[in-house]
């Protein structure tokens, strides 16, 4: 069974291949029931693509397998609190679940700087997990950084 730390695993799987690659560490998975349809870790630097966030290109991933934007019943996992940008993509492709695991106090959209996903403006509402294995999360940003410094 596909669980929220399950998910979350997969997640960091995708997160370590982000760091291999020196690209910020953070990964993400969509599943649909009990698969896993889009996977993706973050690829800004490699590509030059300012939207190649882990969120966007499991979202691209999982919409190409069902053949289509809408992913209804879906739900996505990603190592870190959403930015912006991701928090309104889980909008607009209906995405009915986050799962993520650490906050991001500098540019989280689902908590900590703001809270896109409780604005009752939006035609869509998401559900929200937080804190799923937030220290290895965490843990795997701050080492990046660390090494980076």
């Amino acid at each position: 069974m596909l669980t929220d730390e399950a998910l979350m695993r997969e997640a960091l799987a995708e997160a370590r291949k982000a760091y291999a690659l020196g690209e910020v560490p953070i990964g993400a998975v969509v599943a649909s029931g009990e698969t896993i349809i889009g996977q993706g870790h973050n690829r800004r630097e490699t590509t030059g693509d300012p939207t190649a966030h882990a969120e966007i290109v499991a979202l691209r991933q999982a919409a190409e397998h069902l053949g289509g934007w809408r992913l209804s019943g879906t739900t996505l996992c990603v190592t870190i609190e959403p930015c912006p940008m991701c928090a309104g993509a889980l909008v607009q492709a209906r995405v009915q679940r986050l799962v993520f695991g650490a906050m991001d106090p500098k540019a989280g959209a689902v908590g900590s700087v703001l809270n896109l996903l409780e604005e009752k403006i939006f035609n869509h509402t998401v559900e929200v997990t937080a804190g799923v294995l937030a220290e290895e999360c965490r843990a795997i940003m701050q080492e990046f950084f660390r090494q980076r410094r």
